[in-house]
Order: C-alpha cells, then sequence, then structure tokens
C-alpha cells in the first residue's frame, strides 16, 4: 500500500513541520510539497501532539476502485474542524491534491485514505499534516446487519450550546471514548452503539451517523446537536430524496428507535449498516432496501 504523504511546507522544502493548513500559497500545483514517507519507518516526534495529547483532526474518505468518494464533503468537514478547534484553515486545494496522489496509489476494490492534521510539535512553529491509504477491511457481515445497544454519553442535549469547548461537532484525534464505547458494545454482545444523550435524546454512534425510517420518511438527528454531519449521511439523504422519499432532521427520542420501522448506522467506510435488534429489541430489515442503498455508496460519487 502507498506510503504515508506528508503535506510539507507550501512551496518549500518538505518535511514533518510544514502542513497545508499553514499555507497560503495561491498556486495549484502541489506534488512538490508533499514528500513520501516509508510507513514502516519513524515518521514523527516524541513531541507531536496528536499522539501526547489527541490534539488535533481527522477525516476517513472511501475509496472504491480508485476513486476517492466525496472528496469535497470530507474537505469542508475538514476545514469546519479546524475552525472549531482554533486550528489554521487548510489549504484545500493542497489537500485536494495530496488525496488524488494517494488515490492514484490505492488497488482494485476498496480502501480508506485517512487525513490527518496535528497541532505539531509541542511549542513547535506549524501543524503537523499527513494523509494514509490502505484497504478496507471486509464489511460484508456488517453491511448485511449489526446488533447495536444504546449508550449515555455523559451530557444532556444542551452541553454543545452551552460548552462549545467541548468540541463535539468537530472530528478530532481524541477518539479514546469513541473506542471505549465499541468494546463496551461488544461487552455486552452487540457490534455497535448509539450514543444518546443524558435526557434521552439520539445523537450518534462511536464512528457512524444513526438514520431511522418511519413508513417513506428518513430522519437523522440534527447536526447542530453537537454531533458530527455525516457526509454518508448526506449523500443517503440526497439519494432518497432523488427516489422521492421524504427526509428530515429531528431530535429522536430514544424510546422512538425500537418502534422504528427500520434504522442504518451510516458512516464514509463500511457505508450502510442495517440495525437487526437495538438493546435486544428486534428492529425490522429490509435486506433488498439496504443492498440497493450500498450499491449506490459503492458506485462513484464526487
Amino acid at each position: 500500500m502507498p506510503a504515508p504523504h506528508d503535506a510539507g511546507a507550501p512551496g518549500g522544502a518538505s518535511g514533518r513541520g510544514g502542513a497545508p493548513a499553514a499555507s497560503t500559497d495561491p498556486g495549484t500545483e502541489f506534488a512538490e510539497t508533499f514528500a513520501v514517507v516509508d510507513p514502516g519507518a519513524p515518521a514523527l516526534s516524541v513531541g507531536e501532539l496528536s499522539t501526547q495529547r489527541g490534539d488535533g483532526i481527522f477525516e476517513s474518505i472511501g475509496v472504491v476502485d480508485g476513486h476517492a468518494q466525496e472528496v469535497e464533503a470530507h474537505l469542508e468537514r475538514l476545514a469546519h474542524s479546524a475552525q472549531l478547534c482554533d486550528l489554521p484553515a487548510p489549504n484545500l486545494a493542497q489537500w485536494r491534491e495530496a488525496v488524488a496522489a494517494a488515490a492514484s496509489q490505492c488497488p482494485a476494490g476498496e480502501c480508506v485514505i485517512k487525513l490527518i492534521l496535528s497541532r505539531g510539535i509541542e511549542h513547535g512553529p506549524t501543524p503537523t499534516a499527513w494523509v494514509t491509504a490502505t484497504e478496507a477491511a471486509d464489511f460484508t457481515r456488517a453491511r448485511a446487519g449489526i446488533r447495536v445497544v444504546t449508550l449515555d454519553r455523559g451530557f444532556d442535549s444542551g452541553a454543545p450550546a452551552r460548552a462549545p469547548w467541548l468540541l463535539l461537532g468537530a472530528k478530532t484525534l481524541s477518539y479514546a471514548v469513541n473506542m471505549a464505547a465499541i468494546r463496551e458494545a461488544h461487552r455486552r454482545g452487540a457490534d455497535d452503539a448509539i450514543f444518546l444523550s443524558s435526557d434521552g435524546v439520539v445523537l450518534e454512534g462511536p464512528t457512524s451517523s444513526v438514520i431511522v425510517r418511519r413508513g417513506d420518511r428518513f430522519t437523522t438527528p440534527a447536526p447542530g446537536a453537537g454531533i458530527l454531519h455525516g457526509t454518508t449521511q448526506l449523500s443517503v439523504f440526497a439519494h432518497l430524496e432523488h427516489l422521492g422519499f421524504e427526509t428530515a432532521y429531528e431530535t429522536i427520542p430514544a424510546t422512538a428507535l425500537a418502534t422504528a420501522d427500520a434504522a442504518w448506522l451510516v458512516s464514509s467506510v463500511r457505508l450502510a449498516a442495517p440495525i437487526l435488534s437495538i438493546d435486544g429489541h428486534p428492529l425490522a430489515v429490509d435486506a433488498a432496501f439496504s443492498a440497493a442503498l450500498n450499491e449506490y455508496l459503492l458506485s462513484p460519487r464526487d
């Protein structure tokens, strides 16, 4: 698989200290600013704040047969996360070219490209940025159905507005809680989890967005509730609207999950995973409809 691509200093010598986020270069050619690094070799300083404190942001982009999916939506969210985290605004043209370079190294099939932007070395002058590309895991089983449990995220639905420093709408590198939630789901005999606010409102999965179906109407929690606005959820909604279904962003009570006609956890690499049960209560699954959703999500999308 391709080695990580370090963004380097735009217009200058490449190196781990540079980052597209710090660039004001108006150019459109950035190949000279990237340095290919052996993924098995040392690449980050021990003073790097991404590893010391999880102080940075990231995006995961699905790649199908060499085509990076919905790059612009991911770059827009990267810029939004940078703003929330007080990082310099990313040079999106440079990131775009880095994604294209990584995608060109991907083999046929499904891969994942990760964009990482860290605050850099402690007391250092610039952020650190890199891009990696690897083969995706086999999600055949998950796309057929997953069992889910609900977990209290530990704050009420008003916390994001009351405490914006919690960075609840940013895709940060601080994913220890998210991974702990998935491990807890496994301990409870499930595959994944749905976070709830402490006042009983549906939020999101640890690495996914929630979509709920009632009849011909599909809803998802509003991103203003301090959840990440999912790029795959946006794409699914656009597709459903094209098919004539109604979509909406709403406050979804936790009690409404068990009575839904169907529900999915959707994400950029696993795609649409239909939910078989929530907290042990079975949920109906339309296998053909879910397969059609994933067929769409596996088609080239810009």
